[in-house]
């Protein structure tokens, strides 16, 4: 057993295909093959099984993936820890939802650096599903991922099933982001009848283990909404919110000096009840480092000071 062996292991994992795994890893098909068999012959064990929607772990393979991941993830810190000068390079990363608070608590981690010392930070905005798979497939350290309360058994047992470690971050409803000049912007009470003449603006990839996006669409826009704009970027609806005065946004709560920024405000709606939760997620066995926690810290912060 070696190194390069666990990497083509993990690597097939990610991929589910031989034929993806061999592209990814700049090698060929049959030397992967040959590798897993010589894996599985050394350990006694069956790693991955063949189906034919691809291949996947069995339950030792994904005992044994779990280890093999952490013994990579050693391999990758040793590396940082003394190559070049010997100075260790700090090292963050994080797959998060498309969040006010959560850029503003990135934005204050960021003025924390030290500039006398190496450093790589990854923030990266996207749905759940992608914050999940970057975790895992070991691109990223930290994940957060958004939900609806009454998906939590879903989240839960996904979390489970990929040897994920959840923590929760925020629980909250969401209010309406809109322009000050907005005709709704002095309405302190907004119903949803109220809304239907203006344009929503909403996130064009939401996720919900075991629906499709066309369901899980359903699921997060009224069904007589009729005039809606979809994005991807969060940079992109605050500039809409702020030039537009006819739009809207379901959003957490928005730290107010953003909201001061972009002239925006926030309304709650009397009859939207829908509880949504933040998470925090890693591999099971990871753990934080110092710069992990110097941003959890950050991210307390900026929830205690939101307007709830």
């Amino acid at each position: 057993m070696n190194l390069l062996h666990l990497k083509y292991a993990v690597v097939i994992a990610e991929t589910n295909s031989m034929t993806r795994a061999a592209d990814k890893l700049y090698t060929a098909q049959p030397n992967l093959s040959r590798a897993i068999r010589e894996l599985e012959g050394t350990l006694g064990i069956t790693i991955f099984k063949r189906t034919s929607k691809g291949i996947y772990p069995t339950p030792e393979g994904e005992e044994f993936l779990g280890y093999a991941r952490k013994i990579l993830n050693q391999v990758d810190e040793i590396e940082e820890m003394y190559k070049g000068s010997g100075k260790r390079s700090r090292k963050f990363s994080i797959s998060v939802p498309r969040a006010s608070y959560i850029a503003c608590a990135f934005t204050d981690f960021v003025k924390m650096m030290d500039v006398s010392e190496s450093a790589e930070y990854f923030y990266k905005e996207t749905n759940a599903l992608r914050a999940v798979n970057n975790v895992t497939g070991e691109d990223y350290r930290l994940g957060i991922i958004r939900y609806q309360e009454s998906f939590d058994r879903n989240f839960k047992d996904m979390l489970s099933e990929k040897s994920l470690h959840g923590e929760m971050v925020f629980e909250f409803r969401y209010r309406l982001l809109m322009s000050a000049a907005h005709p709704l912007a002095q309405k302190q009470i907004i119903c949803l009848s109220d809304l239907k003449p203006y344009v929503e603006i909403a996130h064009a990839d939401p996720y919900i283990p075991s629906l499709s996006l066309s369901a899980a669409r359903k699921n997060e826009i009224a069904d007589d909404t009729d005039k809606i704009i979809f994005v991807f970027e969060r940079a992109s609806q605050m500039d809409i919110l702020s030039e537009s005065s006819n739009t809207f946004m379901w959003v957490s709560p928005v730290p107010g000096r953003l909201l001061e920024k972009y002239n925006l405000v926030e309304r709650e709606c009397d009859d939207f009840s829908r509880v949504y939760k933040d998470v925090l997620i890693y591999r099971e066995g990871y753990r934080l480092t110092e710069t992990d926690q110097m941003f959890i810290d950050k991210l307390m912060e900026v929830k205690r000071g939101l307007n709830k």
